[in-house]
């Protein structure tokens, strides 16, 4: 009977403790749920909006210093904005070091209560958060969803879900020689850090830094191009609403816009201790000698040249779904992107397939804005962010057909029937394009369809290592063994295999090698970076602590005649003991006995 209620009592008890433990994960879950918040949307992206045409669309104004923003698809003005200057960006980081100090004290759970918050909001506000973009980037509605919305999605959810492990300490190994102490490296956020963002996807390259820079406890100045100026304050908006919202402070997060001659007040600022930088090569050259006079690390990130090898073995069934990918990866934000297809690598028997397939897919490929786009009349191309580098364009297309490749598309500059002032490049392909020729070499960051013919898989390979870019690559095929060895072999920092760009989806570490910068975002790599990255060593055991031996004990004149004679001798067994194997612990031994 006694073990009867005995059994009871200790049901009634696990029961209680199950209730107990069930309550505190409901409320644990409660303290990080989503606060609700709103963010006015700018008036600009109401039906109907149309703006005053620019005669010519500049950012620049005769006679100011303010930024002349406008919609890149129809030359429309969408208002002025003033640049920081020295003195405003030295506030803003004063603001941002001030509020850190708090910050840095913050539990992940209150971290991570920020991040459900704001993504939240971006979930509820797709539509506005894309048509912002649109407008100020020129991109169509479905490029805004895939580059902006579902990347910044994907990199919330992932670093609310797997943010806290990559920032936990982490145990080290011990030897034997230092068995009675256990080792561990803390991850312990630097202070205020820096971001220096490109314009082609204005939501995504603003906020991606935020996420990441707030997580590990660091305050941020995030500098957005002068080309999406307008943007970038209600994207930045997003961000400190959910600070508020959840009780934080706003400072934390400053947005700043400036000219590049402003610009190396912030990079060489010697409060700023990383900085993050998104943009061509000859502005990271500036930006690199900018941030060594503080001796500030900087991630860079400088586009690419990224190929996608299509094998022989690639199966019937597998074609179109493989030109589809190709095509996205190639029009994708009109080619506006770091890590787009800029090389298409084909092997003979698929080379002459994929010309006779994209060709009239690429021909009926319309360019336009999300302004005159309907169901009758769909955009497949948005425009591009100016139209300086057309000229240039034209010329590589041109050179690259004296040499000898044919022009199958496009292949100039297109004037919009409603939107003139619209800056577009037509849609266009072109084959037979050999690595010595300059549009084979040179980032075109267009809708430009760019086909290249390798007679084997080595010939694949050496042709895609074959420019000064790095950055991403992709291959498509059967054959496993010829897979892996692309994968062993081009010259990458990311890979995709039978797949494009989803290396970011699942927040592996962003960046490249060669031409294409070094360092990483996204994922744990990206997360540490932003840290200081601090070694410790404790005591395992109470009571055993490292002690000098008395033969190695300075000074050495009160020990007599071979004082340092031993001590060598104490000090060289001591390496024997350690790191030889079992004659050499042997040796180790008979050196500390004196023997």
């Amino acid at each position: 009977m006694e073990n009867l209620e005995d059994l009871k009592a200790y049901v009634a008890s696990a029961i209680g403790l199950l209730t107990l433990l069930f309550f505190y994960l409901v409320l644990r879950k409660d303290l990080e749920a989503p606060v609700p918040y709103d963010v006015a949307p700018p008036a600009q992206i109401q039906p109907g909006w149309r703006g005053e045409v620019l005669d010519e669309p500049s950012l620049k104004v005769s006679g100011s210093s303010v930024i002349q923003c406008y919609a890149p698809a129809t030359g429309a003005s969408l208002g002025l904005v003033n640049p920081s200057t020295a003195d405003g960006i030295d506030r803003a980081i004063a603001k941002a070091k001030e509020a850190q100090v708090e910050w840095a004290k913050t539990t992940f759970a209150q971290r991570r209560k920020v991040l459900k918050t704001m993504l939240k909001f971006v979930l509820e506000n797709q539509e506005t958060i894309a048509r912002v973009a649109c407008l100020d980037s020129g991109k169509t509605m479905v490029d805004a969803s895939l580059g902006e919305i579902l990347v910044t999605a994907e990199k919330l959810k992932w670093t609310i879900d797997h943010g806290e492990a990559s920032l936990k300490p982490e145990r080290r190994p011990t030897n034997f020689l230092m068995m009675y102490k256990w080792n561990e490296v803390m991850w312990q956020p630097l202070g205020v850090v820096a971001a220096c963002v490109s314009w082609n996807y204005p939501f995504h390259n603003l906020i991606s830094p935020i996420i990441a820079s707030i997580f590990s406890g660091n305050a941020i100045i995030v500098k957005g191009s002068e080309a999406t100026a307008w943007s970038s304050s209600y994207f930045a908006c997003i961000a400190t609403s959910a600070l508020i919202a959840c009780g934080h402070s706003p400072n934390l997060i400053q947005s700043v816009i400036c000219w590049p001659n402003i610009a190396n007040h912030l990079t060489s600022h010697p409060s700023i201790a990383h900085i993050t930088f998104i943009g061509s090569r000859p502005i990271a050259h500036h930006v690199c000698a900018s941030a060594a006079k503080a001796l500030t690390p900087v991630c860079v990130e400088l586009g690419g040249k990224d190929p996608a090898i299509i094998l022989d073995d690639l199966s019937t069934s597998n074609f179109k779904r493989v030109a589809s990918i190709l095509m996205r990866g190639t029009f994708q934000s009109a080619g506006q992107n770091c890590i787009g297809l800029e090389r298409v690598i084909a092997l003979p028997n698929v080379y002459r397939k994929l010309i006779d397939h994209l060709t009239p897919l690429i021909r009926a490929l319309q360019p336009g804005s999300i302004l005159n786009s309907s169901p009758s009349h769909p955009v497949d191309v948005g425009a591009s962010i100016s139209a300086a580098n057309f000229a240039n364009l034209e010329a590589l297309i041109q050179d690259a057909v004296d040499q000898g490749a044919r022009l199958l598309a496009g292949g100039k500059r297109y004037i919009h029937p409603q939107f003139p002032q619209g800056h577009y490049f037509t849609p266009t392909f072109i084959v037979d394009v050999t690595p010595t020729m300059k549009i084979a070499q040179t980032e075109l960051f267009a809708p430009v369809f760019l086909l290249m013919r390798a007679e084997s898989v080595g010939d694949a390979i050496a042709i895609a290592n074959s420019t000064s870019y790095a950055l991403g690559a992709s291959v498509y095929g059967s054959n496993s063994s010829d897979l892996e060895r692309v994968v062993r072999e081009v010259h990458a920092g990311m890979v995709a295999v039978n797949d494009f760009a989803v290396t970011y989806m699942v927040q592996l570490p962003f960046g490249g090698v060669k031409g294409s910068g070094y360092g990483r975002f996204a994922g744990k790599e990206g997360l540490r970076s932003l840290c200081n990255q601090k070694a410790v060593t404790r005591d395992r055991w109470p009571g055993v602590k490292t002690s000098i031996p008395p033969p190695m004990d300075i000074p050495f004149g009160s020990k007599g005649k071979g004082a340092t004679e031993r001590a060598w001798k104490f000090a060289e067994g001591i390496v024997w003991l350690g790191y030889g194997d079992w004659r050499g612990k042997v040796r180790g031994i008979r050196g500390l006995l004196g023997l």
